[in-house]
């Protein structure tokens, strides 16, 4: 059984500068692996959030993913002012996207503008924003409960609801980890084929994600499990 996550929670310090390093299985047309990294960087009220994913092998991946979320931080946690995206496939040129924050609106990859809903995120920085939220509340996460939070994809912006399925124990390279699982609402206007991620965080590493699945449709997925301790800088002076 996973620890209660009802304890009161210690006052949050953000930390300057966190690692975290995956291996990656899954399916796209055919079994797919490779490896992923989340990189949170602090300077004083400043974020930035990476999230690398790359399939195949080190020295020439057949796709890579680069995300990265550049903000702010107060007293609602993250706040994203740019989130840019860059796709590369063997012999093309880079697929990129980027995405505008201001305090009324957000500008989408297509150009298009909508208002700013309070307290959105984007694509790298929701799973950070999460980490905050629990350490800050860790009574929201138990089996049962619900979290919500606007989202803004390059196309579209819309309130995701997360659901706190169960406790599981999982077997890493650093050892059995309890984490709660989350699961995300599949609404009926989504587009079909959009991604959505399930995370497994953990209560005995700060929060983190132990675990994410990014689920395209019933066939094609990709799998992402810790590899190694989080790499942790020392805390400012």
């Amino acid at each position: 059984m996973a620890p209660s996550a009802s304890a009161a929670a210690a006052p949050f310090e953000w930390p300057p500068s966190t690692r975290l390093t995956y291996k990656l299985v899954g399916n796209y047309r055919g079994e797919i692996h490779g490896n992923a990294r989340v990189q949170w960087v602090r300077l004083g009220e400043r974020y930035q959030v990476h999230m690398d994913i790359a399939l195949g092998p080190s020295f020439a991946p057949l796709m890579s993913r680069n995300m990265t979320s550049d903000g702010e931080l107060g007293e609602a946690g993250l706040t994203p002012r740019r989130y840019d995206e860059a796709t590369k496939l063997p012999f093309q040129s880079p697929r990129r996207v980027s995405m505008q924050f201001t305090p009324e609106t957000v500008t989408l990859a297509n150009g298009s503008t909508r208002e700013a809903m309070a307290g959105v995120q984007d694509t790298a920085s929701q799973f950070v924003q999460m980490t905050w939220l629990f350490t800050t509340r860790p009574e929201l996460l138990r089996v049962g409960n619900s979290i919500s939070l606007p989202l803004a994809l390059p196309r579209r912006m819309d309130r995701w609801t997360y659901d706190v399925l169960d406790e599981q124990r999982l077997v890493t390279p650093v050892g059995e980890v309890d984490t709660f699982h989350l699961k995300p609402r599949r609404a009926g206007d989504r587009p079909r084929g959009e991604l959505s991620a399930e995370v497994w965080f953990a209560p005995s590493l700060q929060y983190l994600p132990v675990r994410i699945r990014i689920q395209q449709d019933a066939e094609s997925f990709i799998d992402m499990r810790i590899e190694a301790a989080p790499m942790q800088a020392e805390p400012e002076r």
